[in-house]
Formats: structure tokens, C-alpha cells, sequence
């Protein structure tokens, strides 16, 4: 279904692989972090996540609500919590694929190896997937449509540029890094990095994830509508 729109190909793959390829080949990343690529890979998964959970999942669900759909999935005996961990699962899916290319890209083009084992990054993948799953589906249970379709592109926006993504957080005027350092987008690429490059994983980062992603999802359980 995914691959049946364009649209969400561009968000979902498209963009979070451009991003990675034309900033790692800039001198974007200040000096003194290392290689470009070893900051902007991890930055770009969590790219990969926010657009997969919380844009293309959030806008999905929202129009499916919106057309009656949701509704007569509401008929039936799936629970609430029952269809965001079908989403969620769907959202996985659709992220193996997203972090695949993301990885063979940055391997060919920049020489990337990872400093330690991959699957050390898998707890965190699974806390921002349902973190950013969890808002999609937060906002698509809530909000109108339209209201949804704006609001996740609007915080898509946001994320890029103070999540850590792209430029550390503390090259941000102070009072804007000391927000961006409590998101979640910030706790996701901050805890990505630590699990993939030499600096080690950030205790706080990971707490800050595992908070927002329970916060987050039982707020979409307990407020998610069917129509």
C-alpha cells in the first residue's frame, strides 16, 4: 500500500536517503564530530522513523477515519489497542526497508562501519517507532484530518530542524537547545548515535525515548476514536 503512493514513498524513503547523501557530501556538520556521515546516519534513521510513525502512518490512519473506515473496523471485536499494534507493526515493516538502504548508502558512498553491532540499535529503533507511531496515531484519533495532515507535517518540519537531525542541538541558540534536548526527536537521534558511533549510548536520551513513547501511546489508546 505503501508503495502505491507516491506521496509516501517521497516522505518515507525518498527524502530521509537525499538528505543523508547530499548533507553527508557538504561540510554542514561542524568540525570535531567525526566524519559527517557517522552524525548524519543516525540522524537520518530517526528521519526515516518520524516520517514513517508520524507523518505517513498519522495522515493514513486520520483519512481513514475520516472516509468510514475506521468506523466499521470499530464494529468488529479489534480493540483500540489492537489496531495501533497492527499499525505499529506495520509501521516496523515498513522501517526494515528504510534502514537497509539507508545503511547500504551510506557504506558505498561515505565508507561507513558502524563502531559497534548493529542489532545494539534495535531497542532504540522499537522506542522511536512507537514513540512517533504512537503520535500519528495520537493525532489521527483526535484531530480532523486536515488538522492531522498539517499538524504532522508541521512537526516534521520542527524535528529537522531542532531535533539533532541534521545540526547538533548545541549549536542552537540556548534557550531553543534547551527544548529541542527534552523532544523526542532529539532523544531519538541522540540515543541512535550513541548506539552506532564511539560515543557511547546517553542514558538520559534513552529515558527521555522510553518516557515519551509510554506517555505518548497510552494517550493515543485512551483518546483514539473510531469516527
Amino acid at each position: 500500500m505503501t508503495l502505491r503512493q507516491g506521496e509516501r514513498v517521497l516522505i518515507t524513503v525518498i527524502l530521509p536517503a537525499f538528505f543523508l547523501v547530499f548533507f553527508a557530501s557538504t561540510n554542514i556538520v561542524p568540525a570535531g564530530m567525526g566524519k559527517p556521515v557517522d552524525f548524519l546516519l543516525p540522524g537520518m534513521l530517526a528521519v526515516a522513523i518520524m516520517s514513517t510513525g508520524m507523518v505517513s502512518l498519522g495522515i493514513a490512519t486520520a483519512y481513514d477515519r475520516y472516509y468510514g473506515v475506521l468506523k466499521r473496523l470499530g464494529s468488529s471485536p479489534l480493540p483500540r489497542w489492537g489496531l495501533i499494534v497492527a499499525k505499529l507493526l506495520a509501521v516496523l515493516a515498513v522501517e526494515v526497508g528504510q534502514i537497509v538502504l539507508l545503511v547500504l548508502l551510506a557504506v558505498l558512498f561515505f565508507g561507513w562501519r558502524p563502531a559497534g553491532p548493529l542489532w545494539s540499535a534495535a531497542p532504540i529503533v522499537l522506542l522511536g517507532t512507537a514513540a512517533f507511531a504512537g503520535l500519528g496515531m495520537l493525532m489521527a484519533g483526535a484531530l480532523r484530518a486536515t488538522t492531522t495532515l498539517a499538524g504532522a507535517n508541521g512537526l516534521y518540519i520542527l524535528f529537522l530542524a531542532i531535533g539533532g537531525v541534521i545540526l547538533p542541538t548545541n549549536h542552537l541558540p540556548p534557550v531553543i537547545t534547551w527544548v529541542a534536548n527534552l523532544l523526542p526527536a532529539a532523544a531519538l537521534s541522540d540515543a541512535l548515535r550513541g548506539a552506532l558511533t564511539t560515543q557511547g549510548m546517553h542514558g538520559w536520551s534513552v529515558l527521555l525515548l522510553v518516557f515519551w513513547a509510554v506517555v505518548i501511546l497510552a494517550a493515543a489508546v485512551r483518546t483514539f476514536k473510531w469516527e
